[in-house]
């Protein structure tokens, strides 16, 4: 049981990657996703440049704890992706390509609640 549960954790912690990466695009159907977004993306980059430790990683290695296995060496994002999916060296290079991803998101999310405000109050104007 303590396996299934390591790995539907890894699951979710990929799925929380995922969702800081790309939250952001999700605000263009969904506006108030930005705010679950935003929390999401401030814990995110507060766990990786602070001491706070991640409480999925916490949760994964109490899990692997239940199998006689120690903690993630490295944490998750080295035990995963580091050397394994991208070098270890393209990390300033994904660094940015990940800021990049995130001010479009939000640009785009802006643009179109803009654009849907000013549809609304048209619509409003001519009715």
């Amino acid at each position: 049981m303590a396996k299934f549960l390591a790995d539907v954790t890894v699951t979710l912690h990929i799925l929380a990657l995922l969702f800081i990466g790309l939250g952001g695009f999700l605000a263009w159907r969904w506006p108030k996703v930005v705010f679950v977004h935003i929390f999401f993306a401030v814990w995110g980059v507060l766990v990786n440049v602070t001491p706070i430790p991640c409480p999925l990683t916490a949760l994964e290695n109490y899990f692997r704890h239940q199998q006689g296995l120690g903690d993630l060496p490295g944490g998750f994002n080295a035990y995963y992706f580091y050397d394994t999916l991208f070098p270890r060296s393209f990390l300033p290079v994904i660094a940015v390509f990940a800021l990049t991803l995130l001010v479009l998101s939000y640009v785009g999310a802006y643009q179109r609640w803009r654009h849907r405000d000013h549809a609304h109050a048209h619509a409003a104007h001519l009715g």
